[in-house]
């Protein structure tokens, strides 16, 4: 994803049929009370050194972004032989280098672990990390990739199955008391989770837009639904289906530094992400008005992929130009 254009956000889990989504934040999203938005910067583990991810994080976490977030591929969808960091091995080394900044995935594919070994890698993660784990998780989104390295074929549906019962051993483990667990796919007896999650709840995430498959684990696992840039078109739609779930959303940025460099930010925003929808470019008076518009209409977080990659520049910029207008937004 990193330097060109891809057909799909790397790490969303959702197979459903994609609708193209919208240069500016449109007129679509419910109006609901909102507290104060969260920032995260997606840095996707591919095409940057672990020094650079980890300067950006570090950076990030200075000037104030609330989390940052990985992707989850064996190779990247679209540059196989591009070296791609293990997302679970990273997270773990930025939770090690950091103090206050949360750390997730957008998100983990479900059939690359065990339940019972996610369970203890992300209690483990966020024993040690004091507590700042966020566990985005999906059912996986790349037939292809799964199919490569041993994980398929498995029609959608099966996957979606397998996550369900992923989500219902989580809890289980996560309450550090014996259990049995009697599923279609998985079964255990006797069990235990020790050490549990420093937080009363790790908070889950699950991203997509299929009404039929994502939706509904959504509305009864999820704390909150990310909703990714091909499917805020159906937002008003598809927000009954999430219950509870509190909303995210994902946006490619293009950030100006000034008038003189708007046109160039948002051709190349368009020219690396246009294909994932939800793109946001322009100066930063533009791009405030575009994300506070969504907080006024129930949005609580942002996952943000900038189309400069995170320079320390632009992450510092947003920070200071940008996020104070959006978080007024709920004033």
């Amino acid at each position: 994803m990193v330097g060109q254009a891809q057909s799909a956000w790397p790490g969303q889990c959702d197979s459903s049929s994609r609708d193209g989504g919208p240069e500016l934040a449109p007129e679509w999203l419910s109006s609901t009370s909102v507290g104060e938005p969260w920032f995260g910067i997606y840095l996707p583990q591919l095409r940057m050194s672990f020094d650079r991810i980890l300067e950006r994080t570090l950076t990030a976490e200075a000037a104030g972004f609330d989390s940052v977030w990985l992707m989850d591929h064996f190779t990247a969808p679209a540059a196989p032989e591009v070296d791609t960091f293990e997302g679970f091995t990273v997270a773990t080394a930025l939770a090690a280098r950091t103090s206050t900044i949360r750390v997730g995935h957008l998100v983990l594919c479900d059939p690359f672990r065990h339940p019972v070994l996610l369970a203890k890698m992300a209690a483990t993660l966020d024993v040690i990390s004091g507590g700042r784990l966020e566990l985005g998780i999906g059912w996986g989104s790349v037939p292809a990739e799964l199919e490569t390295y041993g994980f398929g074929p498995e029609p959608p549906a099966t996957r979606a199955a397998k996550l369900r019962e992923t989500l219902e051993i989580l809890e289980l483990m996560f309450a550090g008391e014996t259990f049995d667990y009697h599923g279609v796919h998985y079964e255990l007896r006797r069990a235990i989770g020790r050490p549990v999650p420093q937080q009363t709840r790790v908070p889950v995430h699950i991203g997509g837009g299929g009404p039929k498959l994502t939706m509904p684990l959504v509305e009864e696992f999820a704390d909150w639904w990310n909703c990714p840039g091909y499917a805020l078109p159906r937002i008003d739609e598809l927000r009954p289906r999430a219950g509870a779930a509190r909303i995210s959303t994902q946006h490619p940025i293009g950030l100006a530094a000034g008038g003189g460099t708007r046109d160039e930010v948002i051709a190349t925003a368009h020219r690396r992400f246009g294909s994932w929808g939800g793109v946001i470019a322009g100066t930063a008076g533009e791009v405030g008005a575009a994300l506070a518009d969504e907080v006024s209409r129930g949005v609580e977080g942002f996952v943000l992929q900038f189309s400069d990659f995170g320079t320390p520049e632009t992450i510092q910029r947003f920070m200071t130009d940008v996020a104070p207008a959006v978080r007024a937004a709920t004033g």
